[in-house]
């Protein structure tokens, strides 16, 4: 197939013309100091963001300094400054905030997250008042635009604020409560969340009191500065009833909070929740990943994990008792939910049917398993009254099956392109480098991302399952066959050139490829480095979705399979 007919897959599936890029609505979230206690919480912060990312939403991301070390920069800079008059101390304070904004954009760049920190200054956030407890007063500059409209997430600093001066600012206490509501209303919003360390507003302290306490799920402007307390800043408070912007208070794992707005209604019990009951299957590059992270959650009970080899040396720190060789055994253990990880596409097409059949929640990231009959899997799925979700089979951390459900939500879908492969995209792109092939394939390796056996990836056969994956999601069908290009030492290597799998639907049924381009026209795919993945695809009326991430490695692909079991357990919560 040449480029040019490759490329007709999409071209010719749109309208005369088309709509323009579906834009992502923003939302602001704040994650405050008793969320991000040190570094150590940043990667759980990422994943409160990937959340929202593979919604289909832009992240505003406000964070506070992590937990102490406002008050020791304070320290620091009163003890070398003067007690009446220190100008220059919110410039020092500033920089917890700052630190922590940098911190939590590398954790989301880890899981494949295109995030930008910026800076206090950058922000462009002007006050006036006092220099310890200013006011917000405009937003100055594009900078927080123009970053939104080139990055998933923009991770933003609290509390401080540029005075007319040009000197910073703070905005009080617990000011970056104020800076989140604030710029939740300059860019149109009516709503912001707060995420903190519990799940809302409480007739009483929730802690320090042996009766019952009952939560808010709404509570008016004046009943949340009367209860609010320490939790939610006056002053944000004060401006969310000016600008009109409900504030939400809510704990980082959790879909519901208070909201405080113009109504209430009588608070209630909050619900109570037992530790998720998690069994792993398989214990490599993603299981591997997703048993380190579940382990250290106190919201998870990890009961065991599925390996060939229980006695075999293993790079992630398990007790040993967890590890079983035996599928039945691992069931018998009575997990709510199955993380399925395996390297055998059999295999694991096998112990998804099982776990279904034992009354489990199943999330898999074996595309070869689900492929290979995903209609039939659901029905199963449907006919024992369990979930059974996928996301992490395509795309890594990458929401492509999100995308495609979106998009098809919206009407039907003409057509969709991919790089699916990250071990392809990052050799093609060492070879374009001037790098041998078998040289290619070692960094691959060395990475993370090729297996010791690539075949499947080089193939095309690993791209062919999910493209097969896309188009029963896009299409409700999967197309009878894919056809492959195969990546060897003889492939011409041209500038540019990608693995794109692509899916068209037309009078005569589904046409589908894995091919090897140099000529697509997409800046979406050529602007792709290293192992990352991106989609686009076509609706109908051409109309165009696109999302874009890390399609391969061990946080990437974790971060999406974890990102199915909070939607798994928060189900489950719902219907306790």
């Amino acid at each position: 197939m040449s480029s040019q007919a490759a490329l007709a897959l999409v071209a010719d599936a749109e309208s005369p013309a088309p709509c323009p890029e579906v834009e992502a609505p923003v939302v602001v979230l704040k994650f405050g100091s008793s969320i991000l206690r040190s570094p150590a919480d940043a990667p759980a912060v990422a994943s409160a963001i990937y959340a929202q990312v593979r919604a289909g939403r832009r992240v505003v991301a406000v964070v506070s300094a992590f937990g102490g070390a406002t008050d020791k920069l304070l320290s620091e800079a009163r003890g070398l400054g003067l007690a009446h008059e220190n100008d220059l101390l919110p410039g020092y304070v500033a920089l917890g905030e700052e630190k922590a904004a940098a911190l939590v954009a590398i954790a989301c760049d880890r899981i494949g997250l295109d995030a930008a920190a910026l800076s206090v200054r950058e922000l462009g956030i002007a006050a006036d008042g006092p220099a310890e407890h200013a006011r917000p007063s405009a937003l100055r500059g594009e900078a927080l635009k123009n970053a939104l409209a080139r990055h998933q997430a923009v991770i933003a600093p609290g509390f401080g604020a540029v005075r007319a001066d040009g000197r910073l600012a703070l905005l009080g206490r617990g000011g970056s409560d104020l800076t989140a509501v604030f710029l939740a209303a300059e860019l149109g919003l009516d709503r912001v969340r707060l995420v903190k360390d519990v799940d809302g507003l409480y007739d009483r302290d929730p802690n320090a009191t042996a009766s019952v306490p009952l939560r808010y799920r709404r509570i008016d402007w004046e009943g949340a500065r009367r209860l609010g307390g320490q939790l939610v800043q006056r002053d944000a408070i004060d401006l969310g009833q000016d600008r009109a912007v409900e504030i939400e208070v809510a704990a980082i794992d959790r879909a519901e909070g208070t909201v405080i707005g113009d109504r209430s209604a009588p608070p209630g019990p909050a619900p109570a929740r037992r530790p998720v009951r998690v069994a792993v299957a398989g214990c490599g590059v993603v299981g591997g990943g997703a048993v380190s992270r579940l382990l250290a959650d106190p919201k998870i009970e990890v009961v065991g994990v599925l390996v060939r080899d229980p006695n075999k040396p293993r790079d992630i720190d398990c007790p040993s008792e967890l590890f079983t060789a035996d599928a039945a055994d691992l069931l018998a253990r009575g997990p709510d939910v199955v993380l399925e990880a395996l390297s055998d596409g059999a295999a694991g097409h096998a112990l998804i049917r099982r776990a279904l059949e034992a009354g489990c929640d199943v999330a898999s990231a074996n595309k070869q398993a689900v492929a290979a009959d995903p209609e039939g899997l659901l029905a199963l799925a449907e006919q024992k009254g369990r979930r059974l979700f996928w996301s992490a089979s395509v795309g890594g951390g990458s929401p492509m099956i999100e995308t495609v459900r979106a998009a098809r939500a919206a009407g039907p879908i003409a057509a969709f392109e991919a790089v699916l492969n990250g071990t392809c995209n990052f050799m093609l792109e060492r070879l374009g480098q001037g790098a041998a092939f078998d040289e290619a394939l070692a960094d691959a390796r060395a990475a993370g991302f090729a297996e010791e056996d690539p075949s499947a990836d080089l193939e095309g056969h690993d791209s062919a399952a999910k493209v097969r994956l896309l188009a029963f999601e896009a299409f409700g069908r999967a197309p009878e066959a894919v056809s492959l290009a195969v990546l060897s030492p003889a492939t011409p290597v041209a500038p540019g050139l990608r693995q794109i799998g692509a899916c068209r639907a037309d009078d005569e049924g589904l046409s589908a490829s894995v091919r090897l381009d140099a000529d697509n026209d997409q800046p979406l795919f050529a602007a792709l480095k290293g192992e990352r993945n991106a989609l686009r695809v076509v609706g109908a009326d051409g109309r165009v979705w696109t999302c874009r991430g890390r399609g391969a490695g061990r946080w990437a692909t974790t971060e999406s399979l974890l990102a199915d079991l909070a939607e798994i357990a928060r189900a489950r919560h719902e219907e306790a």
